[in-house]
C-alpha cells in the first residue's frame, strides 16, 4: 500500500477569528507538526520572481555554480550529496542542492554570498524582498503559536533573529548509485523553531510521525494552491517539552524537477530555552534542562550531519 495523505490543518493568516487559527494551530502542533498557512501576505508575484530568479541560478554548469560555494558561515551554494547523509541510503548524502543566504540581522550578513549583478541583475533584490515578506509571515505564526501555548503574542517574536533562506532544487532523477537512492532529501527533523516552505507543486515531501516505527508509515503533504507548509523544529520541541513535535520529514525524487524555497527561523543567540509554564504538569514534568539557544544549536550540529 502506498503512503496516505496527511490531513494537515489550513491556516487562515487573514481570518479575524484568532480563536479559531490558534485552535488549530494547537491541534495541527501536536498531531503533526505541519500545517499549512494560506493568506499569508508573500504574494504570487514575488514567489514567480523567485523561482525564475532560481531557475536561472541553477541551470548554469556546475563550474559556474561552485564559484559561489558555500563557506564557513554556512552561505552560498551547496552542490548535491554534501549534506543530509544517511545511513540506510548506504551513506548518501541529499541529491539536492541550494542557495543559503543569511539574515539581514545576523552578524554574517557581510560575508552573503550573491552571484554577479552583471549576470544576475535582479537576483540579490529579489531574494532580500522574498526574505522580508517570509520574516513578516513567520511573525504572525509564531504569534498564533505563543496564543495556542497561553503565552503573549510576542512571546516568539525574537528581536535578533538567526534566519536562512534556503533555495532548493531537485533534478527529479537519482544519479547512478550503487545505493539506488529516490530521495531528494532523506529523513530528518529540522533544528530551529519554525520553517517556512514554498514548492513549485511537484510531489515528494512526505512526513512520519511515529520515526520509531517499524515499518515506518509516510504520509504525503499534497500542494494547495497558495498556501505554504508550516513546520516546527528540534528546538520549538524542547521549548515545548515535546508537546509541539518536530516531526520526520523527506523529499521522494519523483522523475520531474522540483524547486522550493525554505526559510529557516531561530531565536535570539542569547534566548534561554526553559520548558513553557502550559506545557508542563506533575503528569508532564521537564524534560529538559534549560539551555541558551546558540548552545542548543552547537550541541545539534556537533553531533548531527543534517545541518538544516
Amino acid at each position: 500500500m502506498g503512503p496516505v495523505s496527511a490531513n494537515l490543518p489550513v491556516i487562515d493568516l487573514a481570518s479575524p477569528d484568532i480563536a479559531a487559527a490558534t485552535k488549530s494551530v494547537r491541534q495541527g502542533l501536536m498531531d503533526y507538526g505541519f500545517l499549512y498557512v494560506i493568506n499569508h501576505g508573500i504574494d504570487e508575484a514575488t514567489l514567480k520572481s523567485v523561482y525564475a530568479e532560481s531557475k536561472k541560478f541553477f541551470e548554469q554548469p556546475m563550474e559556474e555554480k561552485m564559484k559561489h560555494e558555500k563557506h564557513s558561515t554556512h552561505r552560498g551554494y551547496i552542490p548535491p550529496e554534501t549534506e543530509g547523509f544517511e545511513a540506510d541510503s548506504g551513506g548518501k548524502g541529499d541529491l539536492l542542492e541550494c542557495f543559503h543566504i543569511g539574515s539581514s540581522e545576523s552578524k554574517a550578513r557581510a560575508v552573503n554570498v550573491w552571484p554577479s549583478a552583471e549576470r544576475f541583475p535582479s537576483w540579490k533584490e529579489t531574494m532580500e524582498s522574498y526574505y522580508d515578506c517570509a520574516m513578516a509571515t513567520s511573525k504572525k505564526i509564531l504569534s498564533l503559536i505563543a496564543l495556542s501555548l497561553d503565552l503573549d503574542a510576542e512571546f516568539f517574536q525574537p528581536d535578533r533573529p538567526e534566519t536562512i533562506l534556503r533555495i532548493i532544487h531537485y533534478s527529479g532523477h537519482a544519479r547512478e548509485s550503487k545505493y539506488g537512492s529516490d530521495k531528494g532529501a532523506n529523513p530528518h527533523t529540522d533544528v530551529g523553531m519554525l520553517t517556512l516552505l514554498s514548492t513549485d507543486g511537484t510531489p515528494g515531501l512526505q512526513i512520519c510521525r511515529d520515526k520509531d516505527a517499524r515499518p515506518q508509515l509516510w504520509e504525503d503533504v499534497h500542494h494547495i494552491e497558495g498556501a505554504l507548509v508550516v513546520n516546527i523544529g528540534d528546538l520549538l520541541e524542547r521549548w515545548t517539552n515535546n508537546v509541539y513535535r518536530s516531526t520526520l520529514h523527506r523529499v521522494l525524487l519523483v522523475g520531474k524537477e522540483r524547486y522550493s524555497v525554505a526559510f529557516f527561523v531561530w531565536p535570539s543567540p542569547d534566548t534561554m530555552i526553559t520548558c513553557i509554564e502550559s506545557c508542563r504538569s506533575e503528569a508532564n514534568p521537564p524534560r529538559y534542562p534549560p539551555i541558551r539557544t546558540d548552545e542548543f544549536l552547537e550541541q545539534i550540529l556537533a553531533s548531527a550531519i543534517y545541518k538544516y
